[in-house]
């Protein structure tokens, strides 16, 4: 049986690519007890949200736009005065089609996923060193733990955020902010529901969202989840022949 969510309560949390799958669910979760603020490129999508959250706040954020950064952060103050918890969740999914390859592809990862997440702390970390208990998560993934056919764009920036945390880890310490890595498996959003080919132990956004609540209460270093993917892809890391021929297009 699944334990049941932890409940943050009180807390300024700010969440970035809050408008579908995973940053949705989180902020539909944490909303009903928290001061939420949620980015998302599309201000449409902002728009329609704040009609069934209206005690919701939105900033909307390009996270891929290193200009915007300055207007975000001075939006972000007008609201709050400081920021609890950062969940930075915003994210993009592209595959190489190593026969007629789209090289962008790799720049584009690595601008959503990887310094888009760069961005979205410069913009905020001012506001969390005044929070008393600050606390930056950043959402990778279980795809950094083997490879995947065609993933080379989205593990690299993937792994890349993993890192980079890690190293965040040390040197925020300074400044009494702790870091959660959130590596999800396969999870039921509007990304994932593109996808051809098979996907393991997928579980749906409201079921990661949980998860991610409860290691984000507990202040765990990493999370992982499903724990069946995990194993599977441990086995995939000492298997690597075997692992590489399951990969191979049929």
């Amino acid at each position: 049986m699944q334990a049941k969510t932890a409940q943050l309560k009180n807390e300024t949390i700010w969440i970035t690519g809050g408008s579908s799958g995973i940053g949705y669910a989180l902020v539909a979760k944490l909303a009903e007890h928290n001061k939420v603020i949620v980015s998302a490129r599309d201000q449409s999508k902002l728009e329609a949200m704040s009609e069934n959250l209206p005690n919701v706040s939105f900033v909307v954020f390009d996270v891929s736009d290193k200009t915007q950064i300055d207007r975000v952060t001075n939006e972000l103050s007008q609201i709050t005065p400081h920021i609890d918890r950062a969940i930075l969740n915003a994210g993009h999914c592209e595959y190489l089609d190593i026969d007629q390859p789209d090289w962008d592809i790799m720049e584009r990862m690595m601008a959503v996923n990887f310094l888009g997440m760069v961005n979205s702390l410069h913009a905020c970390l001012s506001l969390l060193k005044k929070a008393p208990h600050p606390h930056l998560i950043g959402v990778s993934s279980q795809a950094i733990a083997a490879p995947f056919t065609q993933a080379e764009g989205y593990g690299a920036s993937k792994a890349a955020i993993q890192y980079w945390l890690a190293s965040l880890r040390i040197d925020l310490v300074k400044f009494n902010i702790d870091v959660t890595s959130i590596m999800p498996g396969f999870v039921d959003t509007p990304l994932t529901q593109k996808n051809t080919f098979d996907m393991p132990f997928i579980i749906n956004s409201e079921q990661a969202a949980t998860r991610i609540i409860d290691a984000i209460d507990k202040r765990v270093l990493n999370c992982a989840f499903p724990k069946r993917l995990s194993a599977m892809l441990w086995f995939a890391r000492k298997m690597p022949r075997s692992w590489m021929k399951l990969q191979q297009p049929k």
